[in-house]
């Protein structure tokens, strides 16, 4: 059989004119249904009205009622819609009303929170301030009054004006942080003052070392082995677990605190140094019979180079170790007799000559002022003394700037040693030490 199709072979399905048809006309029945329902709610109606012995006939038509009920519904409508509209008002400037309440209370309870805040701001300022006060007393108690005016020369900063913009910074734009902006800058002070103090200190044992003829980087050399004269421990040797400092939330450190570190770790070393350089009488100061250099020799009565000072007393007294070392020989040297070196740095020993005793062993290690042997007169003597010589890289120096540098010693090694330099009778030497060039 053959197949009916379009152009593309394929018969489309359309609806029926017939079916169509059907449905308007459903739909027509429907509003006439729905018209015929509403005329019967609104018939024409007659109203018999009798007045002074007349009647009358009001008629309404079914139109007019119905355009009444329309106007009625649309006032009604209009009456619920504007209540619904004044309610939706009403709900939200309720809602409005509460957001602001809200909003209010958070401001006053933040309000009262950054008073409380203020509050503790200026409890603790107070507290760094009397932290600070303690601790300036303190040091002031125990190194005295630090310097706080920088002299030509000195690299430590000055940060007053520098504090000064930040305080008039901080106070025009937080009023209640101006106090704690005062105490930082008091603490920088301070620091800065700390370290000029440490520098100057620093400065001044420099000082007195080259005035001595010692060179600093010989005597520093040991300081940091514990171990006097032990040359073969250098910075090189060094280490221990990490403790790592910083003075800020990131870890850094302020260069100002940086500077502090450094100047007191150099002043410490300075100071340690110090120690080692001999600072006690080893004997008696008021019996220095023979100073430092020429002198007419007991022995030949012509003259020679006495390499030490001789404190004359009796046989038996103690001697002292001049300052803290290690005890690095003990035994005879010629024209020396009975001997004790101490050590005290690299380079620099200390020599103890003519004992009767030792009160010490090689490799003890000796505290300034602490017995090492007693006074004698063995090798090249004439009566029971002490004979104190100080050497640095093997070469005899003068002692007495070394005693006469520390406060504490008397200066009567000076009108001793000139008294005895001054006399060149046999009697004013009666003790003596080796001559130049002896062992």
């Amino acid at each position: 059989m053959g197949r009916k199709g379009t152009g593309s072979g394929v018969e489309l399905n359309k609806p029926k004119p017939q079916q169509a048809g059907q449905r308007f006309a459903r739909v027509r029945q429907r509003l006439a249904a729905t018209r015929a329902r509403i005329d019967q709610w609104f018939p024409d109606r007659e109203f018999i009205m009798r007045s002074q012995g007349q009647v009358r006939f009001i008629r309404l038509a079914a139109r007019t009622q119905k355009r009444a009920a329309t106007g009625v519904a649309v006032l009604a409508l209009a009456y619920v819609g504007s209540i619904t509209t004044l309610a939706l008002i009403r709900w939200h400037d309720s809602r409005d009303a509460t957001a602001l309440l809200s909003r209010q209370a958070r401001v006053e309870k933040a309000e009262s929170r950054v008073a409380a805040y203020r509050r503790n701001l200026d409890e603790v300022t107070s507290d760094l301030q009397r932290r600070q006060d303690f601790i300036e007393k303190v040091t002031q108690a125990h190194l005295g009054t630090l310097p706080r005016d920088s002299k030509d020369g000195e690299t430590v900063t000055n940060s007053s004006s520098e504090t000064g913009r930040t305080i008039d910074k901080v106070s025009a734009a937080v009023p209640e942080a101006g106090n704690l902006a005062r105490m930082e800058a008091r603490q920088l002070a301070f620091v800065e003052s700390l370290t000029r103090y440490a520098d100057r200190r620093a400065t001044g044992g420099l000082a007195m070392m080259r005035h001595l003829g010692v060179d600093p980087r010989m005597v520093l050399g040991g300081v940091g082995s514990g171990e006097a004269g032990s040359s073969e421990v250098g910075r090189d040797a060094m280490g221990g677990p990490l403790f790592a400092l910083a003075t800020d939330a990131d870890g850094s450190i302020d260069p100002r605190f940086a500077r502090l570190g450094a100047s007191l770790s150099r002043m410490s070393a300075l100071e340690r140094a110090m120690s080692r350089m001999p600072q006690v009488l080893p004997a008696s100061a008021d019996a220095v019979s023979s100073g430092f250099g020429y002198r007419s020799d007991p022995f030949t009565r012509h003259g020679s180079f006495h390499p030490g000072l001789d404190f004359r007393g009796p046989s038996g007294a103690p001697i002292y170790a001049a300052a803290r070392g290690m005890v690095s020989f003990v035994g005879q040297r010629s024209g020396y007799g009975n001997c004790v070196e101490v050590t005290h740095g690299p380079g620099l020993v200390t020599r103890y000559a003519h004992m009767s005793a030792f009160r010490s062993h090689v490799g003890q290690q000796v505290a300034a002022g602490q017995t090492i042997g007693a006074i004698g007169s063995t090798g090249r003597s004439t009566g029971p003394h002490l004979h104190f010589e100080v050497r640095i890289n093997g070469q005899p120096t003068n002692p007495r700037p070394f005693l006469e540098a520390r406060s504490h010693v008397s200066s009567t090694i000076v009108s001793h040693s000139a008294r005895a330099a001054t006399h060149s009778g046999p009697d004013a030497a009666k003790v003596t030490g080796p001559t130049k060039g002896s062992k």
